[in-house]
């Protein structure tokens, strides 16, 4: 699909449109032209509200010409474009790990021993879990079609000992059929599930009493996976159509990739998730592919055929700098690709994965990858830098976890049973 640079180069020029169009809308609200201004930011993908200065676009057209007349613009960084703030991009708590470097055998980190406990049960497998970008709650779905919100530091308050924490603070029922994936609104209190029902649902869990989605999006296919862009004004669906559907949240228009391969593409898409910027997404599919798509033109620029040998992709992750991705298949292994050339720069082995469409994830710091061993029912750790396996702990769930997932901010993650329960796993005291 083309050289490093030319994705680089592809990557920057998409983020300069970016800026350029969040620049446009801006102005066009600023100057009362409302209509206009929705119309664009729907027509180009970009968020309506953002915080620009009023006539910024002004100003800055003005000093590129004063520039372009008498010479003297030169190397402008695209941060005068835009707010520091746009996107609302947490800064990481480490500094990102350059995956590219060899590191030697037997320099591998420990991670420190970890237990768990039972927090609540669904009435059938839990399919799914997702946590806020906060860390401060999380939430599970289930084949009974229920959604369960926790929150996490009412769960520590319950395993410190705490009789009258309650860590479950909601419970919605909407779907007609089992829940596939979840995802939070990256500034507000909602809460997104796809399902079986080829539905996504919006949930407002600031709502003590709401039960039920207040928006429905009716997509034609079982949707699989869901992803919130960073500004919270889009929505990338996965779904048993081999084309990454992308929805403007505010008008329910749906986009498709405008330059996708008419053949080689058969499977259905079991993971989409954006990049932490948003200006790359990625699917993880059922025919092997893992494809790189443009956040804003919505083009695949890489496609990583065969990444799993003959196996299904199950799941698909970016590193918090976006160089990286990490992805697990039915072959048993996880793997680590560079974004920029395509090449696989790690491999993680040693946890049999053949049956259950579970995801191999970092913990919050990236020094460590997580995934399930079905054979032996346990949890599996890696050093991300050395792929060593440097532990393996008893899940304790009754046949293996269908699913594990990390808190974005500290060290505890959650794991999900085909026998019902979800368990929350934090660091031995």
């Amino acid at each position: 699909m083309g050289n490093s640079g030319d994705l680089e180069q592809a990557l920057q020029d998409g983020n300069i449109f970016r800026q350029l169009n969040a620049l446009i809308v801006a102005h066009l609200r600023h100057h009362n032209l409302s209509q206009v201004a929705s119309a664009v930011a729907s027509a180009t993908m970009t968020p309506l509200y953002i915080e620009v200065p009023p006539n910024r676009l002004l100003e800055l057209v003005a000093k590129g010409l004063a520039a372009e007349n008498n010479g003297t613009l030169r190397g402008v960084s695209s941060s005068v474009l835009l707010p520091s703030s746009y996107g609302s991009i947490t800064t990481p708590r480490t500094a990102s790990i350059d995956f590219s470097v060899t590191h030697a055998k037997g320099s591998s980190k420990t991670i420190p021993k970890h237990e768990s406990k039972t927090l609540s049960e669904h009435k059938s497998v839990v399919r799914c879990a997702r946590f806020s970008p906060d860390g401060m709650f999380f939430a599970t779905g289930g084949a009974d079609t229920s959604i369960k919100l926790f929150e996490v530091p009412k769960v520590k308050q319950m395993i410190s000992g705490d009789t009258q924490a309650r860590p479950l603070i909601r419970t919605f029922y909407d779907h007609a059929e089992p829940i596939n994936d979840l995802d939070f609104h990256p500034r507000s209190t909602i809460l997104i599930s796809s399902a079986k029902d080829n539905c996504i649902k919006f949930f407002d869990f600031s709502k003590t009493t709401a039960k039920r989605a207040f928006k429905v999006f009716q997509d034609t296919h079982n949707v699989r996976s869901v992803s919130f862009h960073p500004s919270g004004e889009f929505l990338l669906a996965g779904t048993d159509h081999p084309i990454p559907h992308l929805y403007d949240v505010n008008t329910y228009q749906c986009f498709l990739p405008s330059n996708f391969p008419d053949s080689g593409v058969s499977g259905a898409i079991n993971q989409v998730r954006y990049s932490s910027t948003g200006s790359i997404y990625i699917t993880a599919s059922k025919d092997g592919a893992i494809r790189l798509f443009d956040g804003v033109s919505a083009k695949c620029v890489r496609s990583i055929s065969n990444a799993h040998g003959k196996s299904e992709v199950t799941s698909a992750v970016f590193t918090k700098d976006q160089r990286f991705v990490l992805s697990s298949g039915k072959d048993s292994t996880v793997k680590l690709w560079e974004i920029g050339s395509g090449r696989m720069v790690k491999e993680y082995l040693g946890a049999k994965r053949i049956k259950l469409r579970s995801q191999a994830i970092f913990n919050d710091t990236e020094e460590f990858v997580i995934s399930i061993d079905e054979a032996s029912n346990e949890v599996v750790t890696w050093d991300a830098r050395t792929a060593d396996k440097v532990a393996k702990w008893p899940s304790n769930h009754n046949g293996a976890p269908r699913w594990i997932e990390h808190s974005p901010d500290e060290s505890v993650f959650v794991t999900c049973g085909t026998d019902r329960s979800v368990r929350f796993w934090k660091e031995s005291v």
